[in-house]
């Protein structure tokens, strides 16, 4: 399914007038620099193609023949060149001591344009016997047009092009592209037949090897593979020998889905989204106001470039599906997404998901709906991104600590319209009790697991209940949420008793407080009576009265909290504080006594 869905995307955006997916046989890579030559294989210049943009080095991407997976990646042998462009090490023999690469770059050529009369073609083949056996004449070259420094950091990609030619590139030239479209219909015949897994087309030519995939977060820079068996254990009886025939999938189905990957995983993609350790792609089966206007990297992600974005996308979201203004014509076409996660050389498929919009718009409605509670600053963000709300759970805020599987079975869950893993509960509710500290993006992260929990136990219930408001709610009974508006009041108390102190109970008992009510409350109720002794009268009726508000519903302290009542008590806590600083009307400093 998965990949015959990646096949059908490729088909698609093949199929578009300006389309700049790369066709069969070719790849689109970043491209360093043009080697300009004479008619007689002369290098007149040495033309680079990147900008350097903050420190930042941005090559442009070219379109490649692509004749084999040296594409993307190299083996150890230093004999796969690749036709007419490659690494400085393979055009110019630079580092090259054996000279196998070069000698393999030119056999290349030899050997998949030897038929070929073309003058481009010529210029290169005098120019590489130039470099034959002779190492300096590259640095010399590269050190005639001041390029010896980036040459020794890097190993850059170069291609080649005659001068003054019209066409460009010397592989765009018509003569040459006619010989690489042969020379790939030749090797699907000489290839071994079969049934393709992904057409189901049979007495096909099949893939030897996978055309390597790269963007995947953490995976091997170099690629790494979805489809693979590189012990004869992991092959079938009988098929070890028999290249491609263990999954045999058609060379041309492998060469789509791989490429279409691909680019759906290049960076600055809009196709894509970081969530944790999953690399996240999604795509639609035809053109869609939620895949063009506005995408899920939107929803998701966190668009440097104006961040805003997502704050717009999530509003048109909220006033299609509350609205019922999905266009009926969108209402069927179908979202994917693809969650991909690094796993040693191979990769592995986190979740995938198959729904049309008019399922998948309402589950991510529901998901900012849940998150939604009040703001502790104005600066933070009105519909937090998956990257914010996982950093905010990890040790120092950064990513790697996250759980590994934390970010992809949030991600289902929300996309499927599930509950919340157990495991984000428990990340939000520790963080809190390491770092004594319920922030903002903790307290939504709570608040939205709570919600659907409580959804899940009342199946009954409508799909939008919110059995916690997005702020504080003083009809709630539920105890532990009770205790930690309590632990708020008693710690606003000793603020208003002690201004500018450094340290609160928060600092010393927050912990304690939400796992085991009993031992600590009493403590904090005694100790609360001395500071209300340094507070006005009409303060002290204020919090007395506030006091009783909130322990009206309770017998008695319980002894020990679960991890669902201790992300209650935090919730119930940040509702509490925050109601300190929002209330306008109540100023606990300048309260009239009764």
């Amino acid at each position: 399914m998965i990949l015959q869905e990646l096949v059908r995307y490729y088909d698609r955006q093949r199929a578009l007038p300006e389309s700049d997916i790369a066709p069969p046989g070719w790849v689109r890579r970043p491209l360093d620099y043009v080697l300009v030559l004479s008619s007689g294989g002369e290098c007149i210049n040495l033309v680079p193609q990147f900008v350097l943009a903050k420190s930042k080095r941005l090559s442009q991407a070219a379109l490649l023949p692509a004749i084999g997976k040296q594409a993307l990646k190299h083996t150890n042998s230093g004999k796969d060149a690749n036709l007419l462009w490659d690494n400085a090490s393979f055009a110019l023999g630079w580092g090259d001591v054996r000279g196998t690469k070069l000698t393999s770059f030119a056999e290349t050529i030899a050997h998949y344009l030897c038929d070929v009369q073309d003058e481009g073609v010529s210029a290169v083949n005098l120019f590489l016997a130039a470099l034959v056996g002779q190492p300096d004449v590259a640095r010399r070259l590269v050190e005639r047009f001041d390029a010896l420094t980036d040459f020794e950091q890097r190993d850059p990609v170069l291609a080649f092009q005659l001068v003054g030619d019209e066409e460009g590139l010397v592989h765009h030239r018509g003569e040459v592209r006619k010989a690489i479209a042969t020379r790939l219909t030749d090797g699907e015949l000489q290839a071994s037949q079969g049934t393709c897994l992904v057409s189901g087309d049979s007495c096909v030519a099949l893939a030897s090897n996978e055309t390597v995939i790269k963007g995947v977060w953490d995976a091997q820079p170099s690629g790494a593979n979805i489809i693979s068996f590189n012990k004869a254990s992991f092959s079938s009886y009988g098929k070890r020998d028999s290249k491609g025939a263990n999954a045999p999938v058609g060379k041309a189905a492998s060469s789509a889905y791989s490429t279409a990957l691909n680019h759906l995983l290049e960076a600055g993609s809009r196709n894509r989204v970081q969530v944790g350790d999953s690399s996240t792609v999604f795509w639609a089966d035809r053109a869609s106001t939620f895949d063009g206007e506005f995408t899920l990297a939107d929803l998701f992600g966190e668009p440097k470039d104006d961040p805003d974005r997502g704050v717009r996308a999530v509003q048109a979201l909220f006033e299609a599906v509350k609205g019922g203004q999905l266009p009926v014509g969108e209402r069927d076409v179908r979202f994917f997404v693809l969650g991909l996660a690094p796993n040693a050389a191979r990769i592995s498929v986190r979740f995938w998901l198959d729904a049309p919009l008019a399922e998948l718009a309402p589950r991510i409605a529901r998901h900012f709906d849940d998150l939604r509670v009040v703001r502790r600053f104005d600066s933070d963000p009105i519909t937090p991104s998956l990257f914010r709300l996982l950093t905010s759970l990890a040790l120092q805020g950064k990513l790697d600590n996250v759980p590994p599987r934390l970010a992809g079975e949030w991600m289902r869950a929300i996309l499927e319209g599930l509950p919340y893993p157990a495991l984000l509960l428990n990340a939000a509710v520790m963080r809190c009790k390491a770092e004594q500290d319920v922030t903002y993006l903790r307290a939504a992260v709570l608040k939205a697991w709570l919600n659907r929990d409580h959804r899940r136990k009342h199946p009954d219930a409508p799909t939008d209940t919110q059995h916690f408001k997005e702020q504080l709610d003083m009809a709630q009974t539920d105890t532990p949420y009770r205790l930690g508006r309590l632990f708020a009041v008693l710690e606003h108390i000793q603020r208003q008793a002690m201004p500018g102190i450094n340290a609160t109970i928060r600092d010393r008992y927050y912990s304690a407080a939400s796992t085991t009510p009993v031992t600590v409350f009493t403590t904090l109720l005694r100790l609360k009576n001395a500071h209300m002794k340094k507070l006005t009268d009409g303060q002290t009726a204020y919090f007395e009265r506030l006091i009783g508000e909130v322990l009206e519903p309770m017998s008695d302290f319980p002894r020990q909290l679960t991890l669902a009542q201790q992300g209650r008590f935090a919730l119930g806590y940040y509702h509490q504080r925050q109601q300190f600083f929002t209330r306008k009307d109540v100023d606990t400093n300048t309260a009239q006594e009764n």
